[in-house]
């Protein structure tokens, strides 16, 4: 009997080996369980469990004392250990370590592709159809293609019959002869969470966010546990929420209680990164700073825009439906239609992968934006920190880490997926070898490292109020200044007493400067199309 995911099951686990690439110094160990019902593997698992508890290992095939199981694919899954059969080894700490030498197996990387041991990031190699593609999105003929980057009519020849290669070379001139190209994709912040166990609300908002305390409109709340919210304009775009303070009525002392989260939505993160500017740091800089306040990230949304198209969501759906697929994750979900947009997720928290019509989505709610299509990794708690690690530990480009996850993660196909080749124990290496890719799926996985992560500075504005007003209230306006009513609204306008919420929206409207920058900064914030490449250490505009 063991429960797996808090279900009792009749199975009994069957031990069937480890796997290699878990041995870490951590003291976690993976190990392969199978699900045994009358006499037959029903199922197997590749599971965490303690070393420690563990003790030594079982014989392959004999019973183990596993009793619970929780977790999933994307996540990974974890044993817990009958109690009463848990032995303490004081050796199995050294003896693990001796193991992780002699089999040289180094640091295991938990998002890393093709399950190899290598601290190289994964992505696919530029194809023949992928040329082909890029010259369809260009408009342009070989000839045309060939004399704008610098190469001979016979190299591009040569690549799309499949005799010659393309090089890193080519790439490189393709990228600075067509610029628009080269720009099409680009990487974004689109969600940021962090908690912070020491902190108060505004703690954060002096010494983490560094922004003017006045700016916020307090109120209370009892979302996730919390009583009291800080909102930026009084809108939840930017917005702290933790615990108010309370008056004990015997002492009169008062009580404060830590602990606070911060949230940074889509809109959030675009009119904090004003805020960035206005402090002259980047992303990078200011994650640093949170963990030096223990900040711990509770959920990172990477968004990654397709603006030319690359993507065709009904094309993406339809290789969903066709199962022309393959994901780590066995969980998807298809949302939407033709007309209003298509939205497709893999996996689950704390790990999903989302691809959707950014363009249309946008339209819907009377908004317009340059990005066709959008697909977002969506990282939660440990997942979201695994990134910032290798980000700020490792001295990688978020790009590059992005696209090797999404490359790792899930894979596009030409063509229908056998069965049989789903249940191969390398599925990835078979498929890629042996199923055509779909053209854009790959071209986008192949170039995207070589995009750019980009900060984008917007104001906080009233544009959503005008949208609403221009829309629903003008025609209604129009009738009561033709009927000689006019006076009477302009009167009710100047006389009117704006909420707490409003009067916020209005001062962080028009007050420039956001933040306590020491300086004052000559800063032109009146083309929010201005984007500035976080991988420039210089931040300078991109």
């Amino acid at each position: 009997m063991i429960t797996i995911n808090n279900e009792p099951t009749a199975y009994t686990p069957i031990f069937l080996g480890t796997t290699q690439h878990s041995l870490r110094l951590s003291l976690e160990i993976l190990i392969m369980v199978g699900m045994k019902l009358n006499d037959e593997v029903i199922e197997t698992y590749n599971v965490t469990v303690s070393a420690i508890e563990l003790g030594q290992l079982p014989n392959i095939g004999s019973e183990i004392a596993i009793d619970e199981i929780t977790g999933s694919e994307l996540s990974g899954f974890k044993a817990k250990l009958k109690q009463s059969d848990a032995q303490i080894r004081n050796t199995a700490s050294t003896e693990l370590e001796k193991l992780v030498d002699l089999k040289n197996v180094g640091r295991y990387q938990l998002l890393k592709g093709k399950n190899i041991m290598t601290q190289d990031l994964n992505a696919p190699e530029l194809t023949k159809d992928n040329l082909i593609l890029i010259r369809q999105l260009l408009d342009v003929t070989q000839l045309e293609l060939a004399k704008t980057i610098g190469v001979s009519e016979r190299t591009v020849w040569g690549i799309e019959n499949g005799s010659q290669k393309i090089s890193n070379k080519f790439v490189d001139k393709l990228l600075v002869a067509y610029p628009d190209f080269a720009e099409s994709i680009e990487v974004q912040f689109d969600w940021v969470s962090l908690t912070f166990p020491d902190l108060t609300s505004k703690q954060v908002i002096a010494d983490v966010l560094r922004l003017q305390e006045n700016l916020f409109l307090e109120r209370p709340t009892s979302q996730n546990f919390y009583t009291r919210e800080m909102a930026f304009a009084g809108e939840k775009n930017i917005y702290i929420q933790d615990f108010a303070p309370v008056k004990n009525p015997e002492t009169q002392a008062v009580d404060q209680k830590f602990g606070t989260t911060l949230y940074l939505t889509g809109k959030g993160t675009r009119l904090f990164e004003k805020a960035l500017l206005e402090q002259s740091i980047n992303w990078r800089d200011f994650f640093k700073k949170a963990r030096l306040y223990r900040g711990h990230l509770t959920r990172l949304d990477i968004a990654i825009n397709d603006k030319w198209g690359l993507l065709n969501m009904n094309d993406v759906v339809k290789a969903v439906q066709e199962k022309r697929f393959w994901s780590k994750s066995k969980s998807y979900a298809v949302h939407g239609n033709v007309d209003d947009g298509w939205t497709v997720d893999f996996g689950k928290s704390p790990f999903v992968i989302r691809a959707y019509d950014k363009h249309k989505e946008q339209a819907n709610k009377g908004y317009d934006t340059d990005v066709k299509t959008r697909v977002e990794l969506e990282l939660h708690q440990d997942k979201a920190e695994y990134v910032l690690d290798e980000w700020l530990s490792h001295d990688k480009k978020l790009v590059d880490i992005t696209f090797d996850i999404l490359y790792t993660y899930l894979w596009f196909t030409n063509e229908p997926i056998d069965a049989q080749k789903l249940k191969s124990d390398k599925v990835r290496e078979v498929i890629e070898q042996t199923v055509e890719p779909m053209p854009a799926w790959s071209l986008l996985t192949a170039l995207g490292n070589r995009m750019k992560f980009v900060r984008q500075p917007k104001q906080q504005s009233v544009e959503r109020i005008e949208k609403w007003v221009l829309q629903s209230v003008v025609p209604s306006l129009a009738v009561l200044k033709k009927t000689g009513h006019w006076h009477e609204i302009i009167e009710a306008i100047n006389t009117v007493e704006l909420s707490a919420e409003q009067q916020k929206l209005v001062m962080a409207t028009t007050k420039n400067a956001i933040t306590q920058a020491s300086k004052q900064l000559n800063i032109n914030f009146e083309k929010p199309t201005k984007k500035y490449n976080e991988d420039d250490e210089q931040g300078k505009g991109a």
